[in-house]
């Protein structure tokens, strides 16, 4: 059969660096961190003092009260990216058929804070079971779906996907395949994340994953830098609205790009641990310009994982120089968690956006924090360090890696009619 082309026509996100999309366009192209002391709880006896928090969140400019209490922080700022990429789009029910709309959305972890504060009351009380009786479905990670499904009418696929933190890259590599096979004209695809709580951030403490940088935390975000000490924890959301290319042209919608490959792979290496020579992520990477029909050389950058733990920014430029050869030297590379810190399953999707938005402004924005450099890593390569950059953007691969050994890779292009 013939495939569908699919293309984006809505753009939505709520970032440590920005509420909506034209604010954290701004702030990458700046290159603002958005790591801080955490607020919302007590971090002082915790090994980790900051995170990359949304600044300013109220809920209250977005909810009311009765409807509030059904949704978890992560559920809040999933509905609120798919809303902005949903009036972005253009998309409703006066030109499109809402039984062919789908939603594929993720969190790698779900309702992390809502469990845990179940779990607290439960142990203080008296043994009594006095559960809320939203537990369960605000902590089920696939609610968020469903809730944006309810309010926008939508009846098309839907469905959550977990692959820890390569899991919204997932939802969008799904609902790809989705539309061009012709299950759906039209899928708004996503995720999000909220796990800067006691539980989220003294769990990665544990594992030694976050940074404990707490006396500079703007620049503990170190992307291929020789002294990075592990990720910092971020949190929000975003989502795309995919569209088949026909049904967006005959309602006028703007096309931002052009989503034309995705790639999946497995390192069957370690639980936390990448593949020390990037096998996976090559893989990953190579899959999707074969679903593309295209060859290393077409592309003109790459946004990274790269999350600034010490192994995985090694084996991911290998990965790189595996698969792209020379050209890989001459690919403009960056890391987008320098500015927001890590989302976990919201983060494949907020920096989709970030490649979709240099590919149509021919701009790379910067990997921040870069002070030393590791002789472990390729410095051949152009990290894109410091500032943002121009220049001609017509094909561009996002990455993103997930515990487990998931590995994610998109392509998106120039759309061209």
């Amino acid at each position: 059969m013939e495939l569908k082309r699919v293309v984006v026509t809505g753009l939505g996100a709520i970032t440590p660096i920005g509420k909506t999309v034209p604010e954290y366009w701004d702030s990458l192209q700046k290159g603002v961190s958005g790591a801080a002391d955490i607020t919302r709880f007590d971090h002082s006896r915790f090994k980790t003092h900051f995170a990359c928090e949304v600044k300013d969140y109220d809920w209250t400019n977005y909810f009311d009260r009765k409807e509030v209490r059904k949704y978890d922080l992560f559920a809040q700022f999933g509905l609120i990216a798919a809303e902005e990429a949903i009036a972005d789009s253009g998309m409703n029910a006066e030109n499109t058929d809402l039984n062919e709309v789908g939603v594929i959305w993720s969190s790698g972890i779900g309702g992390l804070a809502t469990f845990f504060d179940e779990v607290v009351a439960f142990a203080k009380g008296d043994g009594t079971p006095r559960f809320n009786p939203f537990f369960i479905p605000k902590m089920i990670a696939d609610i968020t779906a469903g809730h944006i499904s309810i309010k926008h009418g939508y009846r098309g696929p839907n469905f959550a996907t977990v692959s820890a933190c390569a899991s919204s890259a997932n939802a969008l590599i799904d609902a790809f395949n989705y539309i061009r096979l012709g299950q759906a004209v039209a899928i708004i695809a996503g995720g999000s994340e909220a796990a800067v709580n006691e539980s989220g951030v003294g769990g990665f403490n544990a594992m030694h994953a976050i940074s404990t940088r707490n006396d500079d935390p703007a620049t503990a975000s170190r992307p291929f830098d020789k002294d990075r000490d592990g990720f910092v924890i971020g949190e929000g959301g975003g989502g795309l609205m995919l569209e088949e290319l026909e049904h967006a042209k005959k309602r006028g919608a703007k096309i931002y790009a052009e989503f034309v490959g995705g790639g999946l792979s497995g390192d069957a290496n370690h639980m936390t641990s990448p593949h020390p020579e990037g096998l996976g992520a090559m893989l990953s990477m190579q899959r999707a310009l074969k679903d593309a029909g295209m060859k290393p050389e077409d592309v003109d950058h790459v946004n990274t994982h790269g999350t600034s733990t010490p192994l995985g920014d090694i084996s991911e430029p290998k990965a790189i120089v595996s698969l792209f050869g020379d050209h890989a030297y001459k690919l403009s590379i960056n890391s987008t968690k320098s500015m927001t810190g890590h989302l976990l399953g919201g983060a494949g999707v907020i920096e989709a956006i970030a490649t979709i938005l240099a590919v149509q402004n021919d701009l790379v924005p910067p990997t921040i924090n870069h002070f030393t450099d590791d002789p472990e890593i390729d410095n051949r390569l152009d990290f894109t360090y410091g500032e943002a950059r121009q220049r001609i953007i017509n094909v561009a691969l996002s990455n993103t890696f997930g515990f487990g050994g998931h590995n994610a890779s998109m392509i998106l292009k120039k759309y061209v009619p």
